[in-house]
């Protein structure tokens, strides 16, 4: 895959892409995988930047399929497991060997983040996690408030009644009336 085929997916050229792309291709080189085309490989993520485009086209991994799980921890941390080979690899873009002058000129970054050797930007580990269960596909229920489906395990009871998040939350926020 070529770090123009991830614009192309996401939009533009930008500095988070291309440590996106970096830390992707070091990972799927780590494990030896290829694309998930289902749930082989599941990714956890520390935050939801442009980067995160670049795993989900490279790895297969989306929310979708169930496979990408974000931490909204604001790091630039991707963790990749793969299934059949039971064993991940968590990888941390620092970015330590990019020069003060370079970082200051947007395309010279994403150049010298593209073109980098890959020890002077990123560091991989070895990581053993609970693997995730796999997807399941859940029933959904119709909201007693807006008649919108929502899946079984957000519904909530309100008066008894099946109710979702957001009918919940304004409901709740409207005062009780006091002939009741």
């Amino acid at each position: 895959m070529t770090f123009d085929e991830i614009v192309k997916f996401h939009g533009h050229r930008c500095p988070g892409l291309a440590m996106g792309y970096r830390m992707s291709n070091a990972a799927l080189e780590v494990l030896g995988s290829l694309r998930s085309e289902d749930e082989e490989l599941v990714a956890i993520v520390e935050n939801n930047a442009c980067g995160v485009d670049a795993l989900q086209y490279m790895t297969g991994c989306t929310f979708g399929k169930g496979n990408l799980v974000f931490h909204d921890y604001g790091k630039r941390v991707y963790t990749v497991y793969s299934r059949s080979l039971g064993k991940g690899v968590r990888v941390l873009f620092h970015g330590r060997g990019i020069p003060e002058h370079v970082r200051a000129d947007r395309e010279a970054l994403i150049e010298h983040i593209l073109s980098a050797p890959e020890d002077d930007i990123i560091s991989t580990a070895p990581v053993r996690i609970n693997e995730p269960e796999p997807a399941s596909i859940l029933a959904s229920v119709p909201c007693h408030f807006c008649g919108e489906d929502v899946m079984e395990t957000r519904i909530q009871l309100l008066d008894g009644k099946p109710a979702c998040i957001p009918c919940c939350r304004k409901l709740q926020k409207q005062e009780p009336d006091p002939d009741r």
